[in-house]
């Protein structure tokens, strides 16, 4: 249930960022040539959303196979190796986005603490910056729950082309 609706906000929040980035760029170039002058903080709004979307759309890659990898020398050893080699990369993987996201947390508390803004929108950074732990603590989630679902039934989420979901 959890799961479910985390999956449906995380597809959300993807969806939205890439919507509002596109609809904000365009608006601005209609601005630009019918007034002769743009939207002066849309590019920034528009860098800050792609951010966010990135960091969101990382972790929606993991949870449905999508990322790239070069899996060559895991096919090509014994299936013992295999398993040893998977397990020690998505731990890896869960580690390293889980240290981002916390070092991310902490650089968020400093920022806020310099009261720093946006140079165009004069938004508070710290907003800005939440996209490094949120995302990257999404991201180690996605991790944990391949490596449990790996350990139970030894499969790896496979993107399906031509489908939303991931078999897994």
């Amino acid at each position: 249930m959890i799961n479910r609706i985390l999956n449906r906000l995380e597809e959300f929040l993807i969806a939205s960022f890439m919507a509002v980035a596109t609809l904000v760029t365009f608006a601005a170039v209609v601005m630009r040539y019918v007034t002769g002058s743009g939207i002066d903080w849309a590019q920034e709004l528009t860098i800050y959303l792609f951010i966010w979307m990135a960091k969101f759309g990382a972790a929606y890659g993991v949870r449905t196979g999508i990322h790239i990898g070069v899996d060559f020398l895991v096919n090509w050893v014994n299936p013992m190796i295999r398993r040893a080699m998977v397990i020690t990369a998505i731990s890896l993987g869960a580690i390293f986005t889980g240290a981002i996201a916390f070092f991310g947390a902490r650089w968020v508390i400093f920022i806020y603490g310099t009261g720093q803004v946006s140079p165009d929108m004069e938004m508070p950074m710290w907003i800005v910056y939440l996209a490094i732990p949120f995302g990257s603590g999404l991201m180690c989630y996605r991790f944990l729950q391949v490596l449990v679902g790996y350990l139970k039934n030894g499969e790896l989420p496979v993107h399906s082309f031509g489908t939303d979901e991931a078999s897994a």
